[in-house]
């Protein structure tokens, strides 16, 4: 059996510190932060559109691309015979979207991404033609056309991690031609919704907006709803919103959290969680916490894929444990889940 202490355990002991000491610093945050005004929000656009002047990347093979150039002409005043193929390498089918910010009026402009619908391989050097963008409603909201960015790089190689080229975007590629109707509030009042459930920070926001503005004025309808009475008069509305968004409210105690990336195997940790006594295995890889209680430090047994650590022992030092003798993403979301089933972690575990 090897002992092993490596170096980032004695790190690990002030990484703790730190997460202690700034789980103390209590840092006010604005109520625009911490919660949004009901009805003003975003709203999903949708176009279907054709890529022009790719250099041969365009698709090979497309119904619906072949007839998408045969329709674009024919607006255009240009006949085509019928049973002509138009070969459209050179263009590409494409699903452009975007997002219509609140109160958006006509004529201001917003970014739209434009990704291939059929076997375009690359819209390097494309230009998307005029495109409508519909909303959930049926209704046209916006035009969209320019010249295609792609963002990072493609790799050069067939082990290179390079980027996918084909979805692009064009910034400011949209134009907005109508303007979505949003009320801020209904009759005498206007409703915060938080970003998260939470009772606490509900009754605080609700404290503070009395405190302000006079008793009455809010009152929490739930942990995620607070009701707050507001002027009628629309400007004297608006700048009673201005001034509610910026108050500030102390932060309610986080609730332990753990995030992790199937993807990448990244784990984010809000704060020191420790881990109660349990033992997992999972395949050929076995992990101990907490038996026998008698341990003065980590064991380690690579030969046996074997994790022997304190009770109470960082969950931080149990990732990197993990991570040291080659637990793969998989394998350590296994064994956080099975830690979390069987009640020795502490904290809410989020997969993304």
């Amino acid at each position: 059996m090897k002992i092993a202490r490596p170096g980032w355990l004695a790190k690990s002991g002030c990484w703790a510190c730190l997460l202690a000491c700034l789980s103390t610093v209590a840092v006010a945050e604005r109520m625009k932060d911490l919660s949004n005004i009901q009805g003003v929000r975003e709203n999903q656009l949708i176009g279907y559109g054709l890529v022009v002047g790719l250099e041969g990347t365009g698709d090979q093979t497309s119904f619906f691309s072949n007839q998408s150039v045969i329709n674009s002409l024919q607006q255009m005043g240009v006949n085509v015979p019928q049973g002509i193929n138009m070969r459209t390498k050179n263009t590409a089918a494409v699903v452009v979207t975007g997002m219509l910010r609140a109160f958006a009026q006509p004529g201001q402009t917003f970014d739209v991404t434009v990704s291939s619908m059929a076997s375009a391989k690359n819209l390097r050097g494309g230009t998307l033609m005029m495109t409508s963008l519909k909303g959930a409603d049926g209704q046209i909201y916006a035009m969209a056309q320019g010249n295609i960015l792609l963002g990072g790089y493609e790799g050069a190689g067939s082990g290179s991690p390079g980027n996918n080229p084909i979805p692009g975007s064009i910034v400011d590629g949209a134009t907005v031609e109508r303007a979505v109707n949003s009320s801020v509030g209904q009759g005498p009042y206007v409703k915060l919704v938080l970003n998260e459930n939470n009772f606490n920070m509900a009754s605080r926001m609700v404290e503070v907006i009395n405190n302000r503005f006079g008793a009455g004025i809010a009152e929490a309808q739930n942990g995620l709803v607070i009701q707050v009475r507001a002027p009628l008069k629309q400007n004297e509305r608006v700048a009673f919103i201005g001034e509610l968004e910026v108050l500030d409210i102390a932060p309610a105690a986080l609730k332990p959290k753990v995030v992790f990336n199937v993807r990448t195997g990244a784990v984010v940790i809000n704060q020191a969680v420790t881990l109660d006594a349990c033992a997992v295995s999972h395949g050929t890889l076995s992990i101990v916490i907490g038996y026998p209680p008698d341990i003065p430090q980590t064991v380690v047994v690579p030969n046996q894929n074997l994790v022997v650590l304190n009770k109470g022992v960082l969950l931080a030092d149990v990732v990197k444990t993990l991570n040291d003798i080659g637990a793969s993403p998989p394998e350590m979301l296994v064994i956080l889940q099975s830690m979390k089933a069987a009640g020795a972690l502490h904290a809410e575990l989020e997969v993304n």
